[in-house]
């Protein structure tokens, strides 16, 4: 079997996938390790991925959603490899849209009865005092879709009118695009790993989030915190707190239609709600420090390895049932399957 691992460089993407080429090749050392036959390919145009194609590989990983082209169209690699027939890994285009479009996501939940946090949408100006605003403050301002905290910092949490309008300017002037407001929640956060596995059970890693307290007193974790790496992922001791927060995860990775993988991001208010805030479907795969297999490790033990191994297995799957006994290893693991 031949895999290519397919990504493009990050600087001028709002979402960076996987990570960096370092990330990208601590996979594809993964990969070397199964047994199989992969390279690692930077793809900056519609030719680099016609070679791709000529080259006939049983899988493509996706490292990235999308292919950013000056002044044209992105090439959203899903689309690409599904009309030239190449299987690949992680979700379709039109689930991957629930990654990029945090709003999507959060409608589409909201309607099949999962709870989110209120929000709304908004552009400098839309609203001139604090009584036109959909939801009472205090709130929490966003950007649409930007992943790795970009945009988040203390003045994101906002209290009154004044603070509202200036991170409103503060972010359409940086990302010239709507602001997702939602209600802050003042409970605990957490980020929940799900692996779909040839057998179609599911590996889960549900960890609690814990940023750093900022200047201003405040966790936040934006940024400045996940560029730091100064946020810590712990185990989820309470096993009421660690069932409700793996079940709504459970439930918005499989309403929201997601295939091989993805990450939950998960909220609670000070009663102890859980409430979806936002989902991964390309996670960060950073040895030592990316959320997904950093969740994967402390709660069901897994090496980074194995998880790699795990996150390609419905992709292998689907390209060949002769999986060669090599790429097994460690899969008498008692990791948690549901």
């Amino acid at each position: 079997m031949y895999i290519e691992l397919i990504t493009t460089p990050n600087d001028e993407l709002k979402e960076s996938g996987f990570g960096s080429l370092k990330a990208c090749n601590s996979v594809l050392k993964s990969i070397h390790k199964m047994g199989y036959r992969a390279q690692l390919t930077l793809c900056t145009s519609r030719t680099d991925l016609e070679e791709v194609v000529r080259r006939k590989p049983d899988l493509v990983i996706l490292a990235v959603k999308y292919i950013p082209i000056n002044n044209k169209t992105n090439i959203w690699l899903s689309d690409f490899f599904a009309q030239k027939e190449i299987n690949f890994s992680g979700s379709t285009r039109d689930i991957l849209e629930f990654d990029s479009n945090k709003v999507l996501a959060k409608t589409h939940l909201t309607n099949k009865g999962i709870k989110t946090a209120d929000y709304f949408l908004t552009v400098p100006g839309q609203y001139n005092t604090e009584n036109d605003l959909p939801i009472s403050f205090p709130l929490f301002l966003k950007p649409l879709d930007a992943a790795n905290g970009n945009g988040i910092d203390d003045l994101s949490f906002v209290t009154n009118f004044k603070e509202y309008e200036s991170k409103v300017l503060s972010l359409y002037s940086t990302f010239n695009q709507p602001i997702l407001v939602e209600e802050y929640l003042d409970g605990r956060e957490f980020t929940v790993a799900i692996i779909k596995k040839r057998d179609k059970k599911l590996v889960v890693s549900a960890v609690e989030v814990i940023p750093p307290t900022s200047n201003h007193g405040l966790r936040i974790l934006g940024a400045q915190a996940k560029k730091d790496d100064s946020e810590k992922l712990i185990e989820i001791i309470d096993d009421e707190v660690k069932n409700k927060v793996t079940s709504l995860a459970i439930e918005a990775f499989c309403t929201l239609g997601a295939r091989d993988f993805g990450r939950i991001d998960i909220k609670t208010n000070n009663h102890g709600e859980c409430f979806f805030m936002e989902a991964n479907l390309v996670p960060g795969m950073t040895r030592g420090s990316s959320y997904f297999p950093e969740a994967c490790t402390i709660e069901n033990e897994l090496s980074y390895d194995e998880v790699v191994q795990l996150l390609l297995e419905e992709g292998i799957a689907r390209a060949s049932t002769n999986i060669p006994p090599s790429i097994h290893p460690g899969t008498d693991k008692n990791y948690a399957t549901l």
